[in-house]
């Protein structure tokens, strides 16, 4: 990367934190937060307590699932497709200098090349002996872009744009390639014996309005009121890609860990709430419609979600400026996660994330995870920036604004190297 190119970028952040940091209408002050009253995760909608895990698995986790469904992301109404195929459209033997295998992997939602689909970039460590763990997440503009090897093809789907990469109506191009490795540390992965893998979330479905049919949402009747929205449809495609590691001999297909950055994180939550495969879930600043609590109305809120409420189903806009009567908080969207594996990444300067709510999410998940034989949250009061705090729930938040950087990644290795290889 050249110079001007760093500088371009380290501007192009610099003004993107100063934006995330301080949104028209939106609290950044903590003097300003006004009060609040979180729902107990271990009371059921009938007012009994759940008192052993039985209780919370057939009575309380269900209920939440369906607040989270009805009220938010929407039911996801397609499972596993009955004609789901997998084409292997490529092996390249001695990729990344010869340290691994790389697969480009077509996960045909239809059964046929012509049909919805994703392709999915897959990294395996030559080195490794037996089935090994993998890191799975969605990127904003395709595989090319995470990488700057010069065989991966520039994709036809719809791209995002992030950051310095400036699109023409969403169309990739040769000027993207590997635009965004930064955000993806391979190499740092595969040292420490991981697959990686990622797809890219425009070809699930763009990220835009009137696409609805474009994606997984399309195999089903038009969606409802309390019917999934786009992140519902992203997080169905977190289920896929767990599909695919199940039929992959060299992957161990009970650690699977996924990570999500920004919107995609609040669809790697949701993935995670919903589907138990996943061993380890990591939100990467998935702030306010992700793991932030939203009764704190700071940063990003439900008023600000509800202008793009085709991330959420359309019950979620009645909430908006009336936080207080949501019926459940992220924070028991932490729970339905427990006992297993959750990081929470944050960053210090991106305020409109909410770092110190998406930290109090975890931290009233706990009761949970103490529930469930877990250990929960190892602290009690916000660290700020700070290296990994670790427990069943880890936290880390680095300095800087709304990015995914290399200190992102050690700290999920991290993580992963404690919880993910047992």
């Amino acid at each position: 990367m050249t110079f001007q190119r760093i500088f371009a970028l380290g501007l192009l952040l610099a003004i993107s934190s100063t934006l995330l940091a301080a949104p028209p209408g939106s609290i950044t002050d903590e003097s300003k937060v006004p009060p609040y009253t979180l729902p107990d995760p271990l009371v059921c909608q009938d007012g009994t307590r759940v008192t052993d895990a039985k209780v919370w698995r057939e009575k309380r986790r269900p209920e939440l699932l369906h607040l989270f469904e009805n009220e938010m992301y929407g039911k996801t109404l397609v499972g596993k497709p009955a004609d789901l195929k997998f084409v292997v459209r490529e092996e390249k033997k001695d990729a990344r200098g010869g340290k691994a295998t790389r697969l480009r992997v077509g996960v045909l939602f239809e059964g046929k090349e012509e049909g919805r689909q994703m392709e999915m970039l897959v990294y395996i460590p030559n080195d490794a002996k037996g089935p090994v763990p993998v890191l799975f997440g969605l990127s904003f503009d395709g595989n090319f872009t995470t990488t700057d090897e010069t065989d991966i093809p520039v994709p036809t789907h719809w791209v995002n744009g992030l950051f310095e990469y400036k699109t023409k109506d969403h169309v990739a191009s040769e000027a993207g390639r590997g635009i965004h490795q930064s955000l993806w540390q391979y190499d740092l992965a595969l040292s420490h014996g991981y697959a990686v893998a990622t797809a890219g979330y425009g070809e699930v479905e763009p990220d835009a309005d009137g696409h609805w049919k474009d994606g997984p949402r399309g195999l089903a009747k038009e969606p409802g009121p309390g019917d999934w929205g786009q992140i519902g449809a992203w997080a169905w495609a977190y289920s896929r890609a767990a599909d695919y590691f199940e039929t992959n001999p060299r992957i161990d297909a009970k650690r699977i860990g996924i990570h999500g950055f920004s919107r995609v994180g609040k669809a790697a939550v949701w993935a995670g709430a919903q589907d138990e495969r996943f061993a380890m879930v990591v939100s990467l600043e998935s702030g306010g419609g992700g793991i932030a609590l939203s009764k704190r109305t700071f940063g990003e809120t439900v008023e600000n979600l509800s202008h793009i409420i085709r991330w959420f189903c359309p019950n979620f806009a009645k909430y908006a400026g009336k936080e207080a009567t949501l019926p459940m908080d992220q924070h028991e969207l932490a729970a339905l996660i427990a006992p297993r594996p959750l990081l929470i990444n944050s960053a210090a300067e991106d305020l409109w994330s909410d770092p110190k709510g998406e930290f109090l999410s975890g931290l009233n998940a706990t009761p949970v995870y103490r529930l469930l034989g877990a250990d929960g949250m190892a602290i009690k009061e916000w660290p700020g920036t700070t290296k990994l705090v670790d427990g069943t729930i880890g936290y880390f938040m680095r300095p800087g604004p709304h990015n995914v950087t290399l200190e992102d990644w050690q700290a999920m290795i991290e993580f992963a190297d404690k919880h993910l290889r047992k």
